[in-house]
């Protein structure tokens, strides 16, 4: 693809600021999200949904109906309308039991047709929130609610690339890729209800973990998942339209510079305070004029004739909502209260999915986690946890970067090799002082390991203890300290290091008494507990 260099003058492009607001001009904004599904197959067609195939590889994935073939049907895939009545609960909206599909027609080389298949008439839903709040969304307000206009079903347009031309002086030419034309997407407009830059940002990142939550999205706004269109408006005056905003940052930079831009406008005209009605483009540094209000296109919409409504019932309405998650907050809330005690970053590590991840979602993990301390905290004798940091950190710092490692899915862990309470025995022999941290760690990583590979005969079977002995893990219970005091202080001199020494004496540097553990555990392979280290190293510094 063509990458044009700008042809502005570094000393004319105007600096972004902070986008605090001026007194006496208030910032509007309203969104339009466009969300990429990620069902099996497009929307009116069989094709196989996969829009971001490679460019090497263009119009792989289309049907006679996706480049449009004269006398082709459209036939609704379903998958598509459950994604979407996932998403319109999960917003609170009020679902139409009777959509309709109309026909947006206009002519462009990316939509083969002539015309875009969407729902103008009667939307699939209306109305609908999403909430905001101060304590887990970083906005100003306590709280504050966005208001969701309607959420529709349309099918995305394919692709155009530009490059240079192979042929003499023949410039710059256009090209199709199909694999994206005929994609399921759910636009979704919110009201004006952004008054704050901060709560954009926080709407946007909140939205994506919505969506992949729900499995219906990858969610990824560089990849072209979700494409955004921003409206903003200062003092109610006629909205400009933003376009060509690929991630956040440019969302967030052009409401910006679109806002002073404004502001500017409004001053300078005192007797005509009003902006033109237009759609901008954003080009990296500045918004620039697309179109006007008197080139806006009329659409012509139409009823589709091929299709017909989408015709739902309550029942299936109330069996959807069954299968929905809690909603995040709540979910961090819960994980931070007690008997979990959690920190507010490892409950949103555990409730807030950040990226698409194949191996997991965060509600398997969430619940994995629930499960495998309950599991730990039913196994002590006075049904207590001394340490609730104990089961968060053995799942988030070891098991999940091994399953990272070896690409193993949690629900398949979960299933075949290490339940949680399969889990919450290993932790019960770790923290029972039978085998160290590090030794520990190792075992894990082997018995995952060895079952990637394919070597565990019966892994559901699998003895801990047996494994222990097999490898000779176990915890020296009778310590000679006399021994340990002696191979302590050669280590020190071994180490040469007087500088270190002294640091860890004075407490400049009171954390580097752990390098010195960690030779310890080396020498003695992890057979005596790192604490019985680190006294007999603060014994001999004389180190409190």
């Amino acid at each position: 693809m063509l990458r044009l260099k700008s042809l502005i003058p570094l000393t004319i492009k105007r600096r972004i600021s902070n986008g605090n607001p001026i007194e006496g001009f208030e910032l509007t904004c309203g969104l339009e999200i466009h969300t990429q599904l990620n069902t099996t197959n497009k929307l009116f067609s069989r094709s196989v949904n996969n829009p971001f195939e490679s460019i090497s590889s263009p119009n792989v994935n289309t049907s006679y109906f996706d480049i449009a073939l004269p006398g082709t049907q459209p036939i609704l895939n379903y998958e598509a309308v459950l994604f979407a009545l996932k998403l319109a609960l999960s917003l609170n909206s009020t679902v139409n039991l009777s959509s309709q599909f109309d026909r947006k027609h206009y002519f462009y080389g990316d939509q083969p047709q002539g015309y875009q298949i969407t729902q103008h008439y009667h939307p699939f839903s209306k109305g609908g929130y999403l909430r905001l709040s101060k304590e887990f969304d970083e906005i100003k307000e306590l709280s504050k609610e966005i208001r969701i206009t309607q959420l529709q079903i349309e099918q995305d347009t394919a692709r155009s690339l530009y490059h240079q031309s192979s042929q003499q002086n023949s410039g710059e030419e256009t090209l199709i890729d199909l694999n994206r034309s005929n994609v399921p997407l759910i636009e979704l407009v919110t009201e004006p209800d952004f008054h704050d830059i901060l709560q954009v940002k926080a709407f946007i990142k909140k939205y994506q973990n919505l969506v992949r939550q729900l499995k219906i999205s990858t969610g990824d706004l560089e990849a072209g998942s979700i494409r955004i269109d921003v409206n903003v408006s200062v003092n109610e005056h006629p909205r400009v339209e933003l376009k060509n905003l690929p991630n956040t940052s440019s969302i967030i930079n052009a409401i910006k510079y679109e806002y002073e831009r404004q502001v500017n406008v409004l001053k300078n005209n005192e007797q005509d305070s009003s902006t033109v009605v237009e759609t901008r483009g954003w080009d990296g540094s500045k918004t620039t004029v697309l179109r006007s209000k008197e080139s806006t296109m009329d659409y012509r919409y139409m009823a589709d004739p091929e299709l017909p409504p989408i015709a739902l019932s309550s029942d299936v309405l109330s069996e959807v909502a069954k299968t929905l998650s809690k909603d995040a907050d709540d979910c961090i809330r819960e994980l931070m209260s007690n008997p979990y005690n959690l920190s507010k970053k490892d409950a949103r590590i555990m409730t807030i999915q950040n990226d698409f991840n194949e191996l997991y979602n965060n509600e398997e993990l969430r619940v994995y986690y629930i499960d495998t301390f309950n599991a730990y905290k039913g196994s002590t004798e006075d049904n207590e946890i001394s340490d609730p940091k104990i089961v968060v950190s053995w799942i988030l710092h070891e098991l999940l970067g091994n399953l990272k490692k070896l690409q193993i899915p949690l629900n398949q862990l979960s299933q075949n090799i290490l339940s949680p309470k399969k889990l919450a025995s290993f932790l019960n022999i770790v923290h029972g002082g039978v085998i160290s941290n590090s030794n520990a760690k190792q075992l894990l990583f082997h018995i995952l390991e060895e079952y990637k590979l394919g070597s565990c005969k019966e892994p559901k079977d699998i003895d801990f203890m047996i494994l222990i002995k097999k490898y000779d893990l176990e915890v020296t219970k009778n310590i000679d300290y006399n021994t340990l005091e002696a191979d302590c202080r050669e280590i020190i001199e071994t180490l040469n290091n007087p500088k270190m020494i002294e640091s860890i004496k004075s407490g400049k540097k009171k954390n580097s008494i752990k390098y010195l553990v960690g030779l310890g555990m080396r020498k003695y392979q992890g057979k005596i507990q790192a604490q019985e280290l680190e006294t007999m190293f603060k014994k001999i510094l004389n180190v409190k």
